[in-house]
């Protein structure tokens, strides 16, 4: 009942946000063409980039605090998920395009699992064959939610593919190498780490030593070896940063 609940909420959730964004999208082209002649086209367009700015925030903030109805646990890795992809984002000069999707990917990468029962999210144990199946979905999830929104159709497909591996034999798609958006593939790995180094109730968190290592032996056939070593380079001496930016401590975390 519980679980029904929560759909219910989501939906309504989705639904409010999609009329949001139509009415947004709307209301600028009505404000400026009453002041067509009173009103620089500059300042137009400058008011325009605002609105949509602010409401594309907007949905961020709305679904990342979904995130943590769902669970705190998440929503907080979320965060901390973006502090670190902007910085592997920039070493790598990505572009100012890629750099905004990737904001938006590393926060809501996870945003499919409001979709996963709490039976298989929150199990301690393994999962079985059909549990796993199931949460091998939540990428799916993710991408079927953000492709409706406008503007976050790009953002949607790299969270689509955060969970394939460099060998190809990830999922959902089998992706390999240079065919997974370099968005995904930046995901994938500050996921990884952030996931190994991160306690949770049924488990203590990996020394940074040994995250490390992990990513490193699976450099080539998970990750992709151009983002591993980026991120290892400065992960270490950032971490007390990143932790501090999500509202975390190192110390509580691990």
């Amino acid at each position: 009942m519980v679980e029904q609940r929560f759909q219910l909420q989501l939906r309504l959730l989705l639904v409010a946000l999609l009329v949001t964004a139509v009415v947004n999208e709307r209301a600028p082209m009505l404000a400026t063409s009453s002041n067509l002649f009173r009103t620089p086209d500059l300042l137009r367009v400058k008011l325009v980039e605002e609105q949509v700015t602010a409401l594309r925030s907007s949905v961020i903030c709305a679904f990342n605090q979904l995130l943590d109805l769902k669970d705190l646990n998440t929503g907080v890795h979320s965060t901390r998920l973006a502090e670190w992809g902007m910085r592997v984002g920039l070493e790598l000069g990505l572009q100012e395009s890629e750099l905004q999707n990737l904001e938006v990917a590393a926060l809501l990468h996870d945003i499919g699992k409001v979709g996963i029962p709490d039976a298989i999210l929150k199990k301690p144990g393994r999962l079985d064959a059909d549990e796993y199946a199931l949460m091998k979905k939540h990428p799916e999830y993710g991408w079927a939610v953000l492709r409706m929104l406008p503007g976050f159709e790009r953002a949607a497909l790299d969270i689509l593919h955060h969970h394939e591996n460099f060998d190809g034999k990830g999922y959902p798609a089998g992706l390999r190498e240079l065919e997974i958006p370099v968005v995904s593939r930046i995901v994938s790995v500050i996921d990884a780490f952030d996931a190994m180094v991160s306690s949770r109730p049924y488990r203590a968190g990996l020394p940074h030593e040994e995250a490390v290592r992990r990513l490193v032996e699976s450099s080539g056939t998970q990750f992709d070896p151009a983002v591993v070593q980026c991120f290892i380079g400065f992960a270490q001496a950032e971490m007390s940063t990143v932790f501090a930016a999500a509202g975390t401590s190192v110390s509580s975390a691990l």
